[in-house]
């Protein structure tokens, strides 16, 4: 099995209202996002890729346009915008673009990871 990643960044702010008032997410925040993607093929193309990199413009277009310095909670119309979700949402999109999508990966700080992968 061949993969391949990108790597995309964003700003956004959230707030996950229904913890405690005390958790430090229940306050309205941000973080600098990474997004990686994930696709993966059994065998290339004519060209050697699994997909070419140029394609996934798409993505990037949606996060810069939908997601970057924006407020999570709007954008999704739910107030539960957790990486893991984030995750899904992004998995979801690229699905629908590219049928070699296998994982899509999410960080909110450099220590920390979520990943959506069926």
């Amino acid at each position: 099995m061949y993969r391949i990643t990108k790597e995309f960044h964003f700003s956004a702010s959230h707030q996950l209202c229904h913890l405690p008032d005390d958790h430090p997410c229940a306050r309205l925040h941000g973080h600098n996002y990474i997004v990686e993607v994930e696709l993966a093929a059994a065998d290339l193309d004519t060209n050697g890729f699994v997909r070419d990199y140029r394609e996934l413009k798409p993505l990037k277009t949606w996060i810069d346009d939908a997601l970057d310095h924006r407020h999570l909670n709007e954008v999704f119309g739910h107030d539960m915008v957790t990486s893991e979700r984030l995750a899904k949402e992004v998995y979801d999109f690229c699905k629908a673009r590219w049928a070699e999508t296998s994982a899509v990966r999410v960080s909110e700080t450099p220590k920390t990871w979520a990943e959506y992968r069926p």
